[in-house]
């Protein structure tokens, strides 16, 4: 299953042009007949727009056939298709998985698409996992647009990243085989993406999952016994890891029920053909990310520091960060302009962009009543797998705290730990200049600043002139929309990755 992405492949094959196409099936996603189109392809046919919510996403229905031309036929799964598409203005190409929402037969089939896409919009940034650039549904589908022991060492770590930043984040993945990492591109130190969330769920520390999920091969024993949780993904990686090095599953059989015998069985063969020449390290590691009971097994952070893992200097001793708390440490070195910008764009989210960071404000939310405390965030984030200094929690804690009352609230909580790229979006931006330019005269005076900046407790004449000293480029006392946007993207290296990224896959 792969997820409308941009970069998913570097270089797509070129459109084939021989004959022309026949036109596009009205439901053009997982049923229709599509061939790849030319590079020119006209706007498709005049068809009804579609009217009205959809149902799996609650929101208006979109045509994603005026938007992308659909090209071949990349894979498909129980619920859908991904094609290759191409955006008709920017002719850049991306995977875009159509789901036929006429094979969402339940509830639950609906809250898992839903889940799916809420979880991507989550974990959005990182450079293992595929990036959600959209998704549209209309009446027939939601689309969702997603060696040597020292190589082997490379891939591992770069799954090993995405579960390490999936449970940071509240996330489980819980369907972690090869076939849901794809290679970003065809040279030899192309990165590793993980495309497929339609099984991964939030959870809480301490969350108990018994629904029966995953692929034979690759599932943990405590989930074939429907009592697991988050070390369910330390044991699939451990398998990946296991047939890395050695070409062949710790645990086969038959059949899948055979499979499944041999997984509860759990005996780990690290003696046969290759294991003999395979460094005590690397065996070390797969028993101990293979450990029987996972209250055994390693944690996401202690595989990435590991000796094994660390051989070839990609990995450190120093403690890895959480994407939470690296997007904390980036809101702190903000502006304040920035800051209640960011407060504008949290607050115009969509409820599928901040479903994941909701969650988390509701495990830190210990006593329910609508704000984080100092105490709360001390204790909440070693939960999610960080440890820090009292005096870098105070820190973080004043940095979020926008309008100073002692307390994060929802809001602070989503403005300080939202990805960044969310303000890529120029209608985001666009919203939040609007908001500061309050007689829509293109520019951010002085005066509309301070009224800002005021309103929220945020702003004294200082402030003011620090603002429009590293703003107001152009030294004319106000800000354009230009100056406004320069701000607002600069300083995130993430950003300046993917546009490298994008230009270059």
């Amino acid at each position: 299953m792969g997820n409308c992405s941009s970069g998913y492949f570097s270089n797509p094959p070129p459109p084939a042009a021989a004959t022309p196409p026949p036109p596009s099936q009205p439901n053009g996603g997982a049923d229709s007949n599509i061939n790849v189109l030319p590079a020119d392809a006209p706007p498709p046919p005049r068809r009804p727009l579609p009217t009205g919510n959809g149902r799996v996403l609650g929101r208006p229905m979109s045509d994603i056939h005026s938007v992308y031309i659909f090209g071949r036929e990349l894979g498909r799964g129980q619920f859908g298709v991904t094609h290759l598409v191409t955006h008709r203005a920017t002719r850049q190409t991306f995977a875009c998985k159509s789901i036929a929402t006429r094979k969402l037969l339940t509830p639950d089939d609906v809250a898992d698409v839903r889940r799916e896409v809420q979880i991507m919009h989550h974990l959005t940034g990182h450079r293992n996992i595929v990036e959600l650039k959209e998704v549209f549904e209309d009446r027939y589908n939601v689309h969702l647009g997603h060696y040597s022991e020292r190589a082997a060492a490379g891939l591992c770590r770069q799954i090993v990243t995405v579960v390490h930043a999936c449970h940071s984040m509240g996330v489980m993945h819980r369907d972690l085989k090869p076939e849901n990492f794809l290679f970003l591109g065809k040279d030899e130190n192309s990165p590793l993406k993980a495309t497929d969330f339609g099984l991964s769920v939030f959870f809480k520390p301490g969350d108990v999952f018994r629904d029966l999920v995953g692929s034979a091969y690759y599932v943990a024993p405590e989930v074939l016994r429907r009592n697991y949780g988050v070390e369910a993904d330390i044991w699939s990686a451990g398998v990946i890891l296991y047939i890395l090095l050695s070409g062949v599953p710790p645990f086969w059989g038959e059949n899948e029920q055979s499979i499944f015998d041999a997984v509860l069985r759990g005996h780990l063969d690290l003696v046969s053909d290759p294991w003999p020449s395979i460094s005590s390290s690397a065996k070390d590691l797969v028993k101990k990310m293979l450990q029987a009971d996972p209250k055994d097994r390693l944690t996401a952070s202690e595989v990435l520091n590991h000796p094994w893992m660390r051989e070839d200097g990609d990995a450190s001793d120093k403690p890895l960060d959480i994407a939470v708390l690296t997007r904390m440490k980036q809101f702190r070195a903000m502006n304040k302009l920035k800051k209640l910008a960011l407060k504008v764009i949290a607050q115009n989210l969509s409820e599928e962009e901040i479903k994941g960071l909701k969650e988390m404000f509701k495990s830190m939310d210990t006593d329910n009543n609508g704000t984080i405390t100092f105490e709360e965030l001390k204790a909440g984030l070693p939960k999610l797998g960080t440890k820090l200094s009292e005096s870098e929690v105070r820190q973080l804690m004043e940095a979020a705290d926008v309008d100073g009352n002692g307390t994060i609230d929802y809001i602070e909580f989503i403005n300080a730990t939202m990805h960044m790229n969310r303000v890529e979006r120029e209608d985001h931006l666009y919203k939040a200049f609007e908001y500061f330019d309050k007689d829509k005269s293109g520019y951010i005076t002085v005066e509309e600043l301070e009224h800002a900046l005021k309103e929220h407790n945020m702003g004294d004449e200082k402030t003011i002139k620090e603002i429009l000293a590293e703003v107001d480029t152009d030294h004319d006392g106000k800000i354009n929309y230009d100056e406004f946007v320069a701000m607002m993207r600069k300083g995130d290296p993430e950003i300046g990755n993917k546009r490298r990224e994008s230009r270059y896959g």
